[in-house]
């Protein structure tokens, strides 16, 4: 029991913080204001609005004034598992809702030079299957938040051409609980902080045409918390202190906005992410360095698709868009951690003007995984390939709803 306890502590607690932060690759949160939700995020070249700090901070140089835009988006998933084969036993994942934020201000120091401030939540969720389901010792919870803090600057060097720059610092938890083996629950509860930036830049080739691209940096997270087993084995659960490290991807998008007609405008949008910076993780047990153990994840660099329009009438906008999330997560990693795979979402949105200085945007998206099925499969009891567990071969299915809402204040 002890070589046993031994062996398998390191990799749980490897394995459930890989997944903590794995889940920002399947679960990267793409709705950062209603407006341009609804237009499936295709907004690099226009960032009319002070979401701009996300999209592309060089839309803050051609706004003007001050402005507030304050919202959130609802996510509603929902998850079900079929398996393991040969045994096609429905598993549904617990009901859960998320709202992640989006706050956003800025101010017009001059005309043409800009300042920001926005807090978002870019990676995060999670998952929770039934406490005594049958893939108890895969997974049981996970919970991720993670907050992006980013001043802007952006300035208009032109009439045609603006630049922008911003600055994150990153803050994020996590906690995770499964079985260990029958009978013995686990629990992982890490924080981290880290420190990124993004660049942006824009140019209106015309009245009618402008062209937008923006870059994120990767992002370092040293983290630090515990491990808990329950009930703890003395001399075999390495319990106490942990640390570990992951590096969130760079992202990157291209932009072109075209208006075709003066009160409606498109806009297609090619979005890029750098997962390859995930390759491994190594996570250091204070308690016993012995145990200190490695984990390969080999995630893919991937993209999303992304394209939308925006129709004025009079108040009124009237909204809709198409968006294709490529997953960076190879077949043999998909396990009920992160059963991730590709996705689709339509969108549709209104926005509404109030008074002058007072407007209000809705989104809604649903979200379509591709069903992925799994075979040849070769888990241990602790989720990693190549051990005693045997197969979890089946089936995912997955989609969500999204509901997004801001409000946008100008002086």
């Amino acid at each position: 029991m002890k070589t046993l306890f031994n062996r398998f502590s390191v990799i749980f607690a490897v394995s459930l913080f890989c997944f903590s932060f794995g889940i920002a690759g399947g679960f990267q949160l793409n709705e950062h204001g209603a407006r341009a939700m609804a237009q499936g995020g295709a907004w690099a070249a226009r960032a009319y609005d002070a979401s701009a700090i996300y999209f592309n901070p060089a839309g803050l140089a051609f706004q003007n004034g001050t402005q507030l835009y304050l919202g959130s988006t609802i996510i509603v998933p929902s998850m079900t598992f079929f398996g393991p084969l040969p045994s096609v036993k429905e598993t549904k994942m617990v009901d859960q809702i998320f709202p992640p934020i989006n706050l956003y201000g800025t101010y017009a120091v001059t005309e043409d030079l800009h300042v920001g401030l926005g807090v978002n939540n870019p990676f995060g969720l999670g998952t929770e299957w039934p406490d005594n389901w049958v893939g108890n010792q895969l997974s049981v919870k996970v919970d991720l938040q993670s907050f992006f803090i980013t001043p802007t600057v952006a300035y208009k060097i032109n009439d045609q051409l603006s630049v922008g720059a911003g600055f994150n610092v990153v803050t994020g938890s996590v906690t995770l609980s499964r079985y260990f083996i029958p009978g013995v629950k686990v629990a992982l509860d890490l924080s981290a902080t880290g420190y990124g930036f993004n660049l942006g830049a824009q140019y209106k080739v015309s009245d009618d045409l402008s062209l937008g691209a923006s870059y994120r940096s990767s992002v370092k997270l040293d983290a630090t918390g515990t491990a808990k087993f329950t009930p703890s084995i003395p001399g075999s659960t390495p319990d106490g202190d942990a640390a570990a490290s992951i590096e969130l991807p760079s992202t990157a998008f291209l932009g072109v906005a075209y208006k075709v007609m003066d009160n409606l405008e498109v806009e297609a949008d090619y979005q890029y992410v750098g997962w390859s910076s995930y390759k491994t993780l190594i996570i250091e047990f204070k308690k016993d360095p012995s145990k200190n153990s490695v984990n390969p994840k080999d995630y893919q660099n991937t993209y999303i698709l992304r394209i939308g329009g925006e129709y004025t009438m009079d108040q009124f906008q009237f909204r809709a868009g198409y968006i294709y999330d490529h997953t960076p997560v190879e077949t043999k990693h998909v396990d009920p951690l992160l059963p991730d795979a590709n996705r689709n979402g339509i969108n549709i949105g209104l926005g509404y003007k109030i008074t002058n200085n007072l407007n209000i945007d809705f989104s809604y998206m649903y979200l379509k995984f591709n069903q992925r099925t799994v075979t040849g499969t070769d888990f241990d009891n602790n989720g990693n390939p190549g051990q005693t567990y045997g197969d979890f071969d089946g089936t995912y299915q997955a989609s969500a709803n999204l509901f997004g809402l801001n409000i946008g204040y100008s002086f």
